[in-house]
């Protein structure tokens, strides 16, 4: 849990870090991120070498063997990246074909190329399979039946058709009479009560009011007139006066209905049913019932699709319902009623089929994705053929990819080395290799040659994997480690310069490659926050996820991909997301030795050398314990101020848990380790002598750390703490014996340490706070911060004085700093106690 924790207060400090840098000045930006790359020792570097301050590279080399460095790496990287040039076709697909060629045999050649761009255009086409949703089904069956059976409570809270005997009025008629207005009715029974109106009048006509009042009677109207006339011609008039009143009766029920039908309503709001339901006989409506649970089980079996118009929804139901609605009314003898009635059923039944109709096909996602994997294999190798004496290509024609196989086949298409290619391949590599030198030369400290040739390494380490078409291509672990030994600064421009060139100099997928490169940045990027393999492990997880995330969004972009194989496309980016993790692993696993083999020093490494359980340091605290002590009030005085510098805090500690590891070979020659017995240079009592084991303790730390496989950063806080100091108090001894035998020659060197004076500020800020160690612990406990003060600033300006700081890029400001550090670190440690009363420890 604290790891997961550390991980993201490193990216949220790593995004702080980023903001700030929009918010300085380009000076400013320098200084921030030279104090920020706290990996590979650039500044402790020049401690292992004869160093007054310059480059590495400048130091050792001559500028004609530089020279001859970069020109040789230019050359490697060229011919290692630039695979694509070594056996390049002059003609290629589009290429217009100067002569025509012939076929020189008969050949049948697979083309890989067309067959995977089938596949994938498979792969985006495949057909999506659907099922029927039972319960949407069941759903809609349940509304039309619904619907059905309120229908017919309607019809019978109306009144049935017919209700007067058709002997007396046809079912029409009586359809008209009961749903005409009140004002056409009361019309048509008034003009019945006239005596001299006959149906051979109202056939003949007659003159006056009352030819007018009969032209303005419409076609049902005179049709129902002409009936009741008939009727009253034949019956009494107390016949007529019950048929009236069953018209009116009947016209009452229905006017109580219609309300109800116009309430009865679909899910969607829409209105299955109108007043034509009211117009159906009996057997009609029965048939309209068969008819549309049929049509409606025929087309839900079937299944409707979402994207299905209604239009064809419409065309389909009338399709159904020709042949399919079969009127057998017995109680209907007249042909134009029966017609009459087949479009009113007909007409209510498509309207309550299409009123509940709704889609109910969804996807079955197991059978799509079978069927996606299905089609993808059922792709054949697409082949080319050709007969012996047969044209590849006319002269003029532009080479297609079956031309472009069959040419490469019979070794036609003239490939050769492209070194006018190679020529233009090998300037942008120089751009690359110039931009990561200045880089290397703007953060200040330069690499070293061993460190130089590790960049090479995993920069070739990609080429090959290109050229064995690895997933990923190693990127991953690339930016893992390039962040982790030398900054996200290099670790990240070494990842876009790989991203120009390798696309140039070789075959690469874009997608795969991309995706990389982003997990590859965002590990660069991390990476030197880190402090332990367990979070370095937990980054790998970070770049797996950030790899296949960004594949799954780019193929997403670029690729169009069909809804069924969604499941696919996941499959793959997880599979690649799972690349990316594996090849964290690998930079896991590898660290360890590039930093044993190459001498890289990373914070990782530093936090694991600083855990007092190491060997090294455990023995130190066994075998001289006063020196161990020492050793911890130094290493809290160095890190407090190299942090006020801004130097990185984890290598001053580090090296100064290991500075005075040599005094393990005599420990009781060293006064913190004596415990109040008695010093062993007084029964010595000879100043040559002590100052030899003094010096020892130089030499043989050297001796340990090699043994021990240290780093050079850390060996070179053994002798550079020390640099070349007089050993004071044995030189003044030996003086004084010089005074009463004056023919003894004293040299001042035998009494000073051999050197190097400290070649950073690292190593230099540990041999002011190992000086003032001793002298800040001597002070009593009443001191004042201007005593301790005043005495670390006497230190430090003789260690000035004596040009052991003129290597090591501190300034006479800094030594400020570090005075008021010092003195600030001492008060925490050597602040006042409360003294107890005697009774109060005294036991109860």
């Amino acid at each position: 849990m604290q790891s997961v924790t550390f991980m993201v207060k490193a990216v949220w400090q790593r995004l702080r870090t980023s903001v700030g840098w929009c918010k300085t000045q380009l000076p400013q930006v320098s200084t921030s991120l030279r104090q920020r790359s706290n990996t590979s020792i650039r500044q402790s570097t020049k401690s292992g070498n004869d160093s007054t301050g310059r480059y590495v590279i400048s130091r050792h080399n001559p500028f004609n063997q530089t020279q001859i460095a970069i020109v040789f790496t230019v050359l490697l990287l060229t011919a290692i990246l630039g695979q694509r040039f070594y056996n390049q076709p002059a003609l290629t697909v589009s290429t217009i074909a100067a002569d025509t060629f012939i076929a020189p045999y008969n050949a049948t050649l697979p083309d890989m190329i067309t067959t995977e761009a089938n596949r994938q255009a498979a792969r985006s086409g495949s057909i999506i399979v659907l099922q029927v949703d039972q319960a949407k089904t069941k759903a809609i069956l349940e509304e039309a039946n619904g619907i059905l059976s309120q229908g017919s409570t309607l019809r019978q809270q109306a009144g049935d058709i017919p209700y007067i005997s058709t002997a007396q009025l046809s079912t029409r008629t009586q359809q008209h009479l009961r749903q005409t207005t009140p004002e056409e009715w009361t019309e048509i029974w008034s003009l019945t009560q006239i005596s001299t109106l006959t149906s051979s009048v109202l056939q003949q006509g007659t003159n006056g009011a009352l030819q007018g009042r009969l032209n303005n009677l419409e076609t049902n109207q005179r049709i129902a007139l002409d009936e009741l006339l008939r009727l009253r011609d034949r019956t009494s008039p107390q016949s007529m006066a019950a048929v009236r009143s069953q018209v009116d009766a009947n016209r009452q029920q229905l006017a109580a209905t219609k309300p109800k039908l116009q309430s009865l309503t679909t899910r969607d709001g829409g209105q299955p049913l109108d007043t034509r339901l009211f117009d159906l006989s009996e057997p009609s409506w029965q048939a309209v019932q068969t008819t549309s649970r049929l049509v409606l089980n025929r087309m839900l079996t079937q299944g409707i699709h979402e994207g299905t118009p209604i239009a064809l929804w419409q065309q389909a139901i009338e399709t159904q319902l020709q042949g399919t609605l079969d009127l057998a009314d017995s109680t209907i003898l007249n042909r134009d009623e029966l017609l009459a009635q087949e479009t009113i059923a007909k007409e209510i039944t498509a309207k309550i089929i299409s009123s509940v109709l709704r889609p109910n096909l969804i996807e079955d996602q197991e059978q799509t994705r079978l069927r996606a994997e299905q089609v993808e294999n059922e792709v054949q190798t697409v082949t080319v053929s050709i007969e012996q004496g047969d044209a590849i290509v006319e002269k003029g024609e532009a080479i297609t990819q079956g031309d472009f196989v069959l040419l490469d086949h019979f070794n036609m298409t003239q490939r050769r080395i492209n070194w006018l290619g190679f020529a233009g391949f090998g300037g942008l590599v120089s751009v690359g290799v110039g931009l990561l030198l200045w880089i290397d030369h703007w953060q200040a400290g330069g690499l070293r040659q061993r460190d130089h040739l590790l960049v090479l390494c995993l920069i070739v380490s990609v080429a090959v994997l290109m050229a064995l078409r690895i997933p990923g291509l190693g990127l991953p672990a690339i930016g893992l480690l390039l962040g982790s030994f030398y900054g996200y600064i290099l670790g990240a421009v070494t990842i876009v310069l790989l991203v120009i060139l390798l696309p140039v100099g070789g075959s690469v997928a874009f997608l795969s490659l991309f995706s990389a490169a982003c997990a590859a940045l965002v590990g660069a990027w991390i990476a030197p926050r880190l402090r332990s393999r367990e979070e370095f492990a937990l980054l790998g997880g970070v770049v797996g996820l950030t790899q296949g995330v960004i594949h799954l969004v780019l193929t997403l972009m670029f690729n169009s991909v069909a809804a069924s194989l969604w499941y696919t496309v996941i499959r793959d980016s997880a599979l690649f997301g799972v690349y990316g993790i594996a090849w964290s692993i690998v930079a896991l696993g590898v660290s360890p030795y590039l930093e044993s083999v190459f001498d890289v020093v990373t914070p990782i490494r530093l936090a694991e050398l600083s855990n007092p359980n190491r060997p090294l340091l455990k023995r130190l605290a066994a075998d001289a314990p006063g020196t161990f002590q020492h050793t911890m009030f130094v290493a809290n005085l160095a890190e407090a101020a190299a942090r006020a510098l801004g130097h990185n805090v984890e290598l001053v500690r580090a090296g100064t848990l290991y500075h005075d590891i040599g005094k393990m070979h005599d420990p009781l020659g060293f006064i913190e380790n004596q415990m109040g017995g008695p010093n062993k240079h007084d029964l010595i009592d000879d100043p040559w002598v002590s100052a030899d084991i003094i010096k020892k303790h130089v030499t043989k730390g050297l001796v340990m750390a090699r043994k021990h496989r240290l780093p050079k950063a850390i060996q070179a806080f053994i002798p550079e703490h020390q640099g070349a100091m007089l050993i004071s108090y044995f030189y003044y001894q030996a003086q004084e014996i010089a005074k009463e035998n004056p023919e003894m020659e004293i040299r001042e060197e035998d009494f000073r340490y051999d050197g190097p004076i400290p070649q950073s500020p690292e190593t230099g800020i540990v041999m002011l706070a190992d000086s003032c160690e001793a002298a800040l612990r001597s002070l009593n406990k009443e001191a004042c911060a201007e005593e301790a003060y005043a005495m670390v600033n006497k230190i430090l300006r003789a260690r000035w004085k004596d040009k052991q700081l003129i290597d090591s890029c501190l300034t006479r400001k800094d030594m400020d700093i570090i005075a008021n550090v010092f003195v600030q670190v001492w008060q925490q440690f050597n602040h006042k106690r409360i003294a107890y009363p005697k009774g109060a420890l005294t036991a109860r």
